[in-house]
């Protein structure tokens, strides 16, 4: 089976892309399915939260973006996490400026995944929080979007931005690439605000709209400074559940 490749992405930082795309590879891995993460963001966070040292990087994603190196060859696996990461760290950032007179510089992610596609069930890509030369790579490279978001109107914004933005690339160039699903993250249930833009989503998005909701939780935000996702540092954590429930959800969407 050819992979099916989900961008994570959304125009608004804070969001909880980075700890969602470590988090569902993980609880990916725990259903059995081969995973590879691509980290596209210069901060290099879903690499660090992998257990991978950024600095240490010497070919990463920006390596294969500027056709350095193949893909294969720069890969790190996860230990505790169990996937793949093609890994990014600050050098990324000149990725940009060193792509900007490159033909069909918004095709090079795509065509780079195209040689280990049959080597996996799923890639998640990190998209960077703004639309930057890497984020379009991630989008045109995708098949599908994965939008976390935060339950707060600003929020909203973000969202309809994306929409706008993939529906540009979608006629552009890259027709299937659709929206997958919206996951709420760092949800509070207790909170009017969080149950009110919860109630606007489901109007506006329905079926879009993954039930399952990513609760606040301090076990995951303490696991990305161990170097770990959350199914390593603390099983039983209720963040922990939630993305192991969420992959099931996505497993489902997928096969049916």
């Amino acid at each position: 089976m050819t992979a099916q490749v989900w961008a994570v992405a959304n125009q608004k930082g804070g969001v909880g892309k980075t700890t969602t795309v470590v988090n569902l590879a993980a609880s990916l891995v725990h259903a059995g399915k081969k995973v590879l993460i691509v980290d596209l963001d210069p901060q290099g966070n879903a690499t660090t939260g992998s257990g991978i040292n950024k600095s240490s990087i010497k070919h990463g994603v920006y390596g294969v973006l500027l056709a350095e190196v193949e893909l294969q060859a720069a890969l790190n696996h996860s230990k505790h996490g169990g996937y793949d990461v093609l890994g990014a760290n600050r050098a990324l950032a000149g990725a940009e400026v060193e792509l900007v007179q490159e033909i069909a510089r918004e095709m090079r992610l795509k065509n780079a995944l195209s040689s280990v596609k049959d080597d996996y069930d799923y890639i998640l890509i990190d998209c960077p929080p703004t639309l930057t030369l890497l984020t379009l790579n991630g989008l045109v490279a995708a098949d599908t979007v994965l939008v976390p978001m935060v339950c707060e109107y600003y929020a909203l914004e973000g969202i309809s931005d994306l929409v706008a933005t993939v529906r540009k690339i979608r006629l552009a160039i890259n027709p299937q690439l659709q929206i997958g699903g919206i996951v709420r993250t760092m949800f509070d249930k207790r909170s009017n605000l969080a149950q009110e833009v919860s109630a606007q989503l489901t109007e506006h998005f329905g079926r879009e709209l993954f039930e399952t909701t990513i609760p606040r939780n301090v076990r995951l935000a303490e696991a990305p400074s161990h170097g770990m996702p959350a199914l390593a540092y603390d099983a039983k954590a209720r963040g922990t559940l939630a993305y192991l429930d969420l992959a099931q959800e996505l497993l489902a969407r997928v096969e049916a």
